[in-house]
């Protein structure tokens, strides 16, 4: 906290409480400013942080004046700087952010400073959630099925309503010869799903020992940064049951909590009032160094809910209705505000599903503020009530509290859009992109014509003959036939879901009925449940759903983000040989937030993001080509046809359920021993040196070099001269394109570096848990085997070698390039660098020799993060392209940098051939410039610490 004596907004200082004066506030309604009261309510937020932290150095008046003045300069790309309350990372990213830290260390010793000054500044907070993988499932006996079902036929004078619903959940279970646990499950059931889970976080410490002991030592080394240990939960869902503050108390401050994260789907805490957003770890690291992050001042979009929730659809169709409308409006780069009645409609639950899924319509937030639902929500989640009581009242101190029925309370918006909940039904996502919606009863039709269109997007390209291709196959002495469509994996996973209880006990809901019906999932569907946190856990057990969640083959498996980010782990060698034998477009249903090609698995060509009752749905069916409204779901041993009406939960009933059984002493009981559950984490040896004693053996923590030739002195950046095109791209290259997260591939570069390192190939693990081994992550840079170069006429992680028109891996090529000494870019199309929130996918380019991109479009953090490693974002003028330009790329490129740089300057590209193009270069502040100048924004970092 900035002294209050040296704050030119000191006077707006006050005790919240006259009888605590030690405990103050800025209160800005003092400023006596009408604009303050029409700012939107996440605009108050950047304000509040401006004021707060005002030294006339690294925030001006100036910038107060700027954000004050909202409704004018939003439009105007002026530039204000921001310092978050707090920082969060997951350990894909927190891995190298770690690495980059010990590293930065060890170049402050060299260059003679104290590497004891490189510590984080701002509160961090890293959680272990990315390393486990679903290599157990399914270990509960199949033929339960008939005993379950007797059982069920046993109460058979129990109707099905919402009154006793309860009394046959726990009656299901409880009754017939063979005795149940307090669970609902079987001593031998208990012990096998305990199997999958323990063999999973076993294989999870064993691939991931030299990370986790790594993480240790930061732990100890670096003063400000907490650990949460793995098998904790995900690390948005701990963020919101435990880690948000939504008010800080500080210092003898309060402030409103706000977040910056180096996970893209940070955005899900703003579902709880608190602004957050994704950025790259690179730029997460500078903010944990004290740097503010500089910002253009956003536009928001004021959506507006109206209407009631139809009862069945799910928070998961609102989220992707909204998803495909906001991509519709176009919100890149712009802050989203929730208002209108509906609002009140929507639980923290609910509204968080929305905020989460922010990156895929393009925002930076998702902003819900806080009212009544998100303090009862706090009460839930079992937050101090003295907390509570402070945070109310300061935040209607400052205008910051909502009611979202009182219209007089609406701000001003740069633009306003409505959705009508009542028109909202239930729907998928895919089979490429989470924000290509599909309506639920038009998932058949919509399914073949993908197969039939031509390669993109919502395209697979299967001659018209193919089409009913089916092939036989044999699994656990069974015979089973694959079509296209067929589902392999169906997967509740991930953040966006397995946060809120209403759509998990509304799988439970529906699993009970689906096994009461008869019904089953086919064993060779590798079926898994991923609970976001303990919390989940328990309140399925206890309200006795998880039994028929196991039935159906939904078991735990682990806690941490598994399938959606790649961890989906093998399926069975037969399913696979029947998907290649007959070219078959398998399909993956996942409650997930990302469905890109290639990243689920590398034999589901289609995938679809689904809420978890409808994962379920389609586990059962094994197929997409159905209409659940004509074709029934399944036929049960007696010859019965159930369809998905008669199964389906309605809200009332989940929300019954969720009333008794969701409680405060869950959050309580999970979250007070949640660093110091894990035994195998407790039981880790790690040194507590200041400086980190790299170990050269490891494969998965190497020194980077990022700072190997780092010099006090600044060097005036060059133009690019005479450069190759690496790679020419078209649209929508995602960060996993770039920097793959899932499996390394057995006859890949990477594969043939550990293999030279005496690895087995089941000891290679993942390129996202190898992160801290820039060896490894260069060679998985452009590594996806989906990555489609215009330089082949096909999909593969290749390209051609311009000089010799050889065709090799890319990083083949690039290693040859730079032996030559002949620098790279990379040519490409709209939404260059969309997906998650990466630094490894600018980094990995970096290490390749790539000086540049030029794209037509970027995504925001992508963006971001090339300018903190020092590559060059270059954008088409508006009404350019590569095509309309002539580029083939097989031109050389002359990149001219001028001496005098602006932000988002024009910049002359000349070719080979004799042509010159203009482009923009994306350095849009002069913070940015500031970065690039120095190399990037590490090295700037190392220079500012030895200055002081």
């Amino acid at each position: 906290m900035p002294q209050t004596i040296s704050n030119p907004y000191a006077h707006l200082v006050e005790p919240l409480d006259p009888k605590e004066p030690e405990k103050k506030f800025y209160n800005l309604c003092k400023l006596g400013d009408p604009r303050y009261g029409r700012l939107p309510f996440s605009v108050r937020v950047l304000l509040e942080a401006a004021v707060r932290n005002c030294d006339e150095f690294l925030v001006r008046k100036e910038d107060v004046e700027s954000i004050l003045n909202w409704k004018v300069t939003q439009q105007q790309s002026v530039e204000v700087p921001f310092r978050p309350a707090r920082v969060i990372l997951q350990d894909f990213t927190g891995v190298p952010a770690v690495v980059d830290f010990a590293a930065m260390r060890d170049a402050v010793k060299k260059l003679g400073g104290d590497p004891g000054k490189i510590n984080p500044v701002c509160p961090a907070d890293l959680v272990i959630d990315h390393s486990i993988q679903v290599d157990f499932n399914r270990k509960i006996i199949q033929n339960t099925h008939n005993r379950i079902y007797k059982l069920k036929s046993r109460h058979k004078e129990f109707p099905v309503s919402t009154n006793n619903i309860l009394l046959q959940i726990r009656v299901s279970f409880h009754a017939g010869p063979q005795s149940c646990d307090k669970t609902g499950s079987t001593g031998k059931q208990k012990d096998r799903k305990a199997e999958s889970l323990q063999k999973n976080e076993e294989l999870e410490f064993e691939r991931n020992k030299e990370r986790f002991e790594f993480l240790k030592w930061g732990s100890k080394a670096f003063r400000n940064m907490r650990i949460i240990p793995p098998g904790s939960g995900i690390i948005h869902q701990v963020n919101l049951e435990y880690l948000a503050r939504v008010v800080f108390e500080q210092d003898g401050f309060y402030y409103p909590d706000s977040v910056v994260g180096t996970d893209s789907h940070t955005t899900m805490i703003d579902g709880l009032g608190v602004l957050g957003w994704g950025v790259g770890g690179i730029e997460a690291e500078a903010v944990m160094l004290g740097q503010p992050i500089s910002m253009v001042l956003p536009e928001v979009v004021g959506y507006k809910l109206l209407g009631t929730i139809d009862p069945l659809v799910t928070s998961t169709d609102i989220v992707l209705t909204v998803t495909k409308h906001l991509r519709q409006v176009g919100v890149v780069g712009k802050f989203v505000e929730f208002f209108g009645p509906g609002v009140s409609r929507l639980s923290i639950a609910d509204r968080a599903t929305i905020a989460n899924m922010c990156p895929e319509y393009g925002a930076t937030a998702a902003f819900f503020p806080v009212d009544h639902i998100s303090m009862k929500y706090l009460e839930q989640t079992g937050r101090d009530k003295d907390k509570l009581s402070y945070i109310t009242r300061y935040l209607k101190a400052v205008g910051m509290f909502r009611d979202f029925t009182d219209s007089s309370q609406d701000p001003d918006f740069t633009q306003v859009v409505e959705l009508d909940l009542g028109t909202v039904v239930p729907c998928c996502s895919g089979p490429k992109r989470p924000q290509d919606k599909v309506v639920i009863s038009e998932m058949k039709k919509d399914f073949e014509s993908c197969l039939g269109t031509k390669q993109g997007f919502k395209g697979f390209q299967i001659p018209p003959e193919r089409h009913a291709a089916k092939v036989n196959f044999k699994y656990k002495d069974q015979e089973f036939v694959l079509s296209h469509g067929s589902v392999v994996i169906a997967a509740i996973t991930s953040c966006t879901n397995t946060s809120n209880p209403s759509v998990m006990l509304g799988a439970g809901l529906l699993a009970k009925k689906a096994v009461e019906a008869g019904l089953s999932v086919k064993p060779y569907v590798k079926t898994s449940l991923s609970p976001g946190s303990g919390v989940v856990t328990h309140y399925l057990k206890k309200s006795g759903v998880m039994p028929f969640l196991s039935q159906l083959g939904f078991e735990v498996v682990g806690y941490g983000c598994m399938t959606c980010i790649g961890n989906s782990g093998p399926i069975p060698d037969p399913v696979v040989e029947a998907i290649t034998k007959g070219d078959l477009v398998a399909v993956g249903i996942l409650s997930g937030n990302r469905n890109f090609e290639g990243r689920v698995h590398p034999n589901t060509r289609a995938n679809y993001l689904a809420s978890p009752p409808l994962v379920i749905a389609y586990a059962i069916a094994g197929t997409v080509q159905i209409d659940f409204d004509k074709e029934p779901v399944g036929v049960n041993p007696q010859g019965k046809e159930v369809f998905l009406r008669d199964i389906w939960p309605t809200r009332e009933e989940i929300q019954m359920v969720e009333c008794q059984f969701v409680i405060p002493a869950m959050f309580r009981e999970v979250y007070k021993k949640i660093e110091t559950a894990n035994e195998r984490w407790n039981a880790l040896k790690a040194p507590s040196d200041e400086l980190y004693t790299w170990d050269p053996k490891s494969t998965y923590i190497k020194s980077p070099p990022f700072f190997e030739n780092l010099t006090l002195g600044l060097q005036t950046p060059k133009s690019i001269t005479d450069a190759y095109v690496l790679l020419n791209l078209g649209d929508s290259v995602t960060t996993d394109h770039i920097s793959p997260a899932g499996n390394i591939a057995r006859n890949s570069p990477a594969a043939r570096y550990l293999s030279s390192r005496g690895l087995a190939s089941r000891e290679f693990n993942s390129y996202g848990s190898r992160r801290g081994n820039d060896a490894v992550m260069a060679r998985g840079t452009f590594a996806n085997i989906r990555l489609f170069n215009k330089f082949l006429s096909k999909q593969a992680p290749q390209t051609i070698h311009l000089p010799s028109g050889e065709t090799l891996d890319v990083f083949d090529a690039a290693e040859r390039y730079q032996q030559a000494g002949l620098p790279l870019i990379i040519l490409a199309g709209k939404e260059y660098g969309s997906g998650s929130s990466r630094d490894w996918a600018a980094k990995g380019p970096f290490l390749l020799g790539i000086k540049a991109v030029l794209a037509e479009s970027y995504e925001r953090i992508h963006r971001s993060n090339l300018v903190g490693m020092g590559v060059i974002p270059l954008e088409y003028l508006p009404e350019d392209t590569a095509e309309s330009l002539g580029l083939t790329g097989q031109e050389r490129y002359t990149i001219i940098i001028p001496d005098e740089l602006t932000p988002r300057m024009m910049v002359d590209i000349k070719l080979d051939t004799g042509k010159t193009i203009k482009a923009r270069m994306r350095f849009d502040t002069d913070v940015e410039l500031a970065y690039f100048r120095n190399g990037g924004i590490l090295n700037y970092m190392i220079r500012k610490m030895l200055e002081k």
